[in-house]
């Protein structure tokens, strides 16, 4: 049988009751529920007009500028009543002021950065907009580099983010839904999306995943995206998480749905299709010969950085007849001396590899770049010296090293580097065969995944020809009059000239 904490309960029916009309009741309660708050500023004083109010804010959300000299200065020189607050002549240089008649809100309010203001013989608190946290400022993202687009990534603060985005969709018809996940400490969680474009069922799934969440608190986009895919247990990315705005507004303009969160620098961007994984919003600024021969390179890289250290398992063991005579001679004298099968010489060399990575990513950039060239270096050129592992196998794990890093999503990267190894080992034990099982259980797969119902095969499987034109190639963006097709989106025309 569950036990309930006494005092818990206490405490939830106290913050369900209105405030009191008596202003040392209130004093008294704000004080004993946050005694342990050292950064609770109460001030008591007396209005010009002799009114007997007390402010409460915390001192870590609030700017104090604005609340000495566009809150405090007003009230106790220049109104003669609270209630000329919401006169328009007077008007009071704060954001907004509401009425507060809870304590859950009033709770609430101070932990957005408000400050409170209590009333001597008024039975409900105003809150102004005075919020003042220490915030980042907007710098060039550091995941997705920018080379001819926007260079202004996505901060910690959601209002700024939000503003970020304003900024590329300047569209009436852009709808900002509100929303808070987390029981014990809520976080403010907005959805986006164009009306007039995007299919409703989409935003319908989203909100009611997100409306279902059930925990504590959610702290980053990341378990968000987890709580809200149609498959948490697949490796692969469902969502596109982006830190780009200009990449975001690309995605709403095409009928998507954007998701922002408070304190997280980026957002997730969903349905997604695996040819998306591939295409970075840089393909747009560049010449379309140049952006599709880029694609073309991100997918043959995809291929080489699952199969190439698998390929060349598989080979060595089984299929080494395949190999010309004189490179054969080479691979021979190479792998005389190492005393591992291919299969342990491949693992080592690529866990090697992902340590070095690691500890690049961990380590201070300075630092992580040295680490990482330095090290590579070292311990490839040391490997080989011992006899640990021959120079193809060296060359191999590094070109599938580097076919990993083209991939322009990380997530995608990142899955694609756990999914190499049950294709290595497949590929030891069965040589082609087990390679080409491998690989049609894994496409088979990706086949299978949904991303808020849409196949995430699409185009290419279910075949939509008439969004090829923006998968392998980028064909001339006069070309391109219509949204994808995989989305669904409402209007399919991209001029917005009727809706279909």
């Amino acid at each position: 049988m569950m036990e309930t904490n006494p005092s818990n309960t206490q405490d939830n029916n106290q913050n369900s009751n209105p405030v009191s009309s008596d202003i040392m009741v209130n004093i008294e309660y704000i004080s004993n529920r946050f005694s342990h708050s050292p950064d609770l500023i109460i001030r008591s004083f007396q209005t010009k007009g002799e009114e007997n109010v007390a402010l409460v804010f915390f001192s870590c959300l609030n700017d104090k500028a604005s609340i000495n000299e566009d809150l405090l200065r007003p009230l106790m020189f220049h109104l003669d009543s609270i209630s000329e607050i919401f006169q328009p002549e007077i008007p009071l240089p704060i954001g907004s002021v509401q009425k507060l008649n809870s304590w859950v809100d009033i709770e609430k309010a101070m932990f957005r950065g408000e400050s409170i203001l209590f009333i001597d013989n008024v039975s409900h608190a105003l809150a102004f907009c005075t919020q003042g946290w220490p915030q980042r400022a907007i710098a060039e993202p550091q995941i997705e580099s920018s080379l001819k687009g926007g260079h202004q990534g996505f901060v910690e603060t959601l209002e700024i983010n939000l503003a970020l985005i304003r900024r590329y969709v300047t569209d009436d018809n852009l709808v900002v839904k509100e929303h808070s996940v987390g029981k014990r400490a809520p976080t403010k969680v907005y959805i986006l999306y164009i009306e007039d474009v995007v299919n409703p069922d989409y935003v319908q799934e989203v909100t009611n995943r997100i409306q279902n969440i059930k925990k504590d608190a959610v702290l980053d986009l990341g378990e968000l995206e987890e709580m809200i895919e149609d498959d948490p247990l697949t490796v692969f990315p469902q969502f596109l998480i982006s830190e780009r705005p200009d990449n975001i507004a690309s995605n709403l303009l095409q009928g998507r749905v954007a998701i922002l969160m408070d304190h997280s620098p980026n957002a997730i961007v969903a349905p997604m299709t695996l040819a998306a994984f591939f295409q970075s919003q840089d393909d747009y600024s560049s010449r379309w010969i140049v952006a599709t021969f880029l694609r073309l390179l991100r997918v043959t890289a995809f291929f080489l950085a699952i199969i190439l250290p698998s390929l060349y398992i598989a080979v060595i063991s089984f299929h080494y007849e395949v190999i010309p005579l004189d490179l054969m001679l080479s691979v021979g004298e190479s792998r005389s001396r190492v005393p591992f099968p291919p299969i342990l010489e491949a693992i080592l060399m690529e866990i090697a590899i992902e340590m070095l990575r690691e500890a690049g990513l961990r380590l201070p950039n300075p630092i992580g770049q040295t680490v990482g060239v330095v090290g590579g270096i070292v311990v490839g050129e040391a490997a080989v010296q011992a006899g640990i592992v021959s120079n193809i196998m060296v060359i191999v794990v590094s070109v599938t090293a580097i076919a990993g890093f083209i991939i322009p999503n990380y997530d995608m990267s990142s899955a694609i580097r756990l999914v190499r190894f049950p294709v290595m080992i497949i590929s030891a034990l069965f040589g082609i065969v087990g390679l080409s099982v491998g690989l049609m259980v894994l496409f088979a797969h990706l086949i299978s995944l949904k991303s808020l119902g849409v196949p995430f095969g699409s185009p290419i499987a279910p075949i939509h020809l008439i969004d090829w034109k923006d998968v392998f190639v980028r064909v001339p963006l006069n070309w391109m009059k219509k949204r994808p097709f995989s989305v669904n989106p409402q209007q399919s025309r991209r001029l917005g000239e009727e809706k279909e």
